[in-house]
């Protein structure tokens, strides 16, 4: 279709590209007795798809995911490796992002905990919820920097409290101090009831009281991930291991 200039411009001014590029690709000999507003909901049609798809693109690569390319449907569910399907398909419609509840994926280093976080994130930008994955040493390392810079601290809780899925990885693997451990209460009461929070770690439940330090702070951090969390196991088996040797 012919799109005159100031049509063309006046588009553009209000930042419908994809409105403006839709119509364009229209084929007037393919649109032939397509009333007008056939081929304006044609287009408008086009024009969300494209909006939806680069949102989408835009939020997976804000949410900083350690592995990008991560698929939920290229999950390995071989007999061997133990991983229950019906829950990891569960997890993939996001009902659980939805619903404001937590995941811990549960395991030995190189079974697959960081890959699946990371399918489950992309799936959720594909629902368009705001996503961010990152490593417990990297938010400690980042608090810390926040405390040099007046109110720092408040404005890195508001935005990690923001995320409607927060992925965490490698969570108690470091033992947090008293510092971070009032930090890190702060951030799931801000997160508890309103934000999904996907945790990955080497350790059970049993273990968490006493890597928290114990006491007051390990109980109400405690409180706000585990009535509400989905617990996965993920085997024992060593998914790197298992890769490489495919690979030789």
């Amino acid at each position: 279709m012919e799109v005159d200039v100031e049509t063309a411009r006046k588009l553009r001014e209000m930042g419908a590209i994809e409105l403006l590029d839709a119509l364009r690709a229209q084929d007037d000999s393919l649109c032939m007795g397509m009333t007008c507003a056939e081929r304006l909901q044609a287009a408008v049609d086009e024009a969300h798809s494209s909006f939806i798809s680069q949102k989408v693109r835009n939020l997976t690569k804000r949410a900083s995911l350690r592995y990008p390319e991560a698929d939920v449907r290229s999950i390995d569910f071989s007999e061997g490796r133990g991983l229950d399907r019906v829950t990891v398909a569960e997890l993939a419609t996001c009902g659980f992002a939805e619903r404001g509840d937590n995941v811990v994926l549960l395991g030995p280093t190189g079974t697959g905990k960081t890959y699946l976080s990371c399918a489950l994130a992309k799936a959720a930008c594909a629902k368009r919820i705001r996503t961010c994955y990152i490593r417990q040493p990297d938010l400690e390392d980042l608090w810390r920097e926040s405390r040099d810079r007046p109110g720092g601290e408040r404005k890195l809780l508001r935005k990690y409290g923001a995320f409607g899925l927060l992925v965490i990885d490698e969570w108690l693997l470091e033992r947090p101090d008293e510092l971070f451990r009032g930090m890190l209460l702060e951030l799931f009461e801000l997160r508890y009831g309103r934000a999904s929070t996907v945790l990955c770690t080497q350790f059970r439940k049993k273990d968490w009281h006493p890597r928290l330090g114990g006491g007051v702070h390990a109980d109400a951090i405690m409180d706000r991930i585990v009535h509400n969390a989905v617990w996965l196991e993920m085997g024992e088996m060593n998914m790197r291991q298992a890769m490489a040797g495919k690979g030789r």
